[in-house]
């Protein structure tokens, strides 16, 4: 394999908290190169399993070729993690979960798959490729109000209003198909001095398309209920978030499975990478861990 390596994140605060242990099963849900899942069979050997769920079929091979060691130990599937519950029967005791919510090095350096602002490539942005929607599709068809929303509420945008104003006077020339002529449609619609802010003026207009692109955060707020319900009592959820948009839901879920007495917080307050991980790993920076235990 000569595709560069997605580094996991927070890969020992996770183990830490998961605890897996000989003969157990857990569930990945965002199995991306297989590095939290690896760790994990390696804990729970000779007989534990694991599923590992990833929407991005190429990811899915990689991990098929990472994880290979533990044969029948490891099954790999094709799907959102949302739809976690069709694969999971109750004979699968799972003991823990996992939900790394970001998307790899790999993904962003790959022009064909549109993640980047800095690489030309098709407006895609989708994980998985079976999927007819990508963002060319949001950009070049939705109204400036409908923009507006995505840009504002899933990019939290200053200049969204200008951003879909923009956007809608240039399709009216022509297609908005590639990466880089949405970044020159954004730059003619901010102002001059956010053209140098620290932050790349494109950053939050592109995240915004990719969630509405994959449907991420309504894709969250469904599989968190049904991770709770195939996971045994004392079993652990983990949930790795990279922006507030994500860590919000987590973090108003599990405290709605305390109040309901269903889980426990194991971690009161989010789990932050290392300054040494975000120095080997910069992109883990906005990183957070969350986990709670079935009661």
């Amino acid at each position: 394999m000569n595709e560069q390596h997605h580094e996991p994140v927070l890969l020992e605060e996770t183990i830490k908290y998961l605890d897996p242990k000989k003969d157990e099963n857990f569930i990945d849900g965002t199995v991306g190169d297989g590095g939290h899942a690896s760790a994990i069979l390696k804990l729970s050997e000779p007989r534990g399993k694991l599923i590992g769920f990833d929407r991005d079929e190429r990811a899915l091979r990689r991990a098929q070729h990472n994880l290979s060691k533990f044969g029948e130990r490891i099954k790999l599937i094709n799907d959102n993690f949302k739809n976690l519950d069709q694969y999971v029967t109750a004979s699968f005791k799972t003991s823990g979960i996992i939900l790394d919510l970001g998307f790899s090095l790999i993904q962003i350096k790959d022009p064909k798959r549109g993640f980047s602002f800095r690489e030309n490539g098709p407006l895609d942005m989708r994980y998985d490729l079976r999927q007819k929607d990508d963002a060319a599709q949001i950009v070049n068809t939705y109204t400036e109000d409908e923009l507006y929303e995505i840009i504002w509420q899933y990019g939290e945008e200053r200049y969204a209003r200008q951003i879909a104003k923009e956007i809608v006077k240039a399709r009216k020339k022509s297609p908005i198909a590639i990466t880089l002529e949405l970044v020159n449609v954004i730059a003619k619609a901010v102002p001059k001095r956010y053209l140098h802010s620290r932050i790349h003026f494109a950053t939050r207009t592109f995240q915004a398309l990719r969630i509405a692109t994959n449907e991420e955060l309504t894709g969250l707020e469904e599989a968190l209920p049904k991770a709770i319900k195939v996971l045994k009592k004392g079993g652990r959820l983990a949930v790795i978030s990279f922006h507030s948009l994500e860590d919000r839901i987590v973090k108003k879920y599990f405290k709605h499975l305390e109040t309901e007495g269903v889980a426990k917080l194991l971690t009161k307050k989010p789990i932050k990478p290392s300054a040494d991980e975000i120095i080997q790993n910069p992109r883990s920076r906005s990183a957070k861990l969350r986990v709670c235990e079935k009661i």
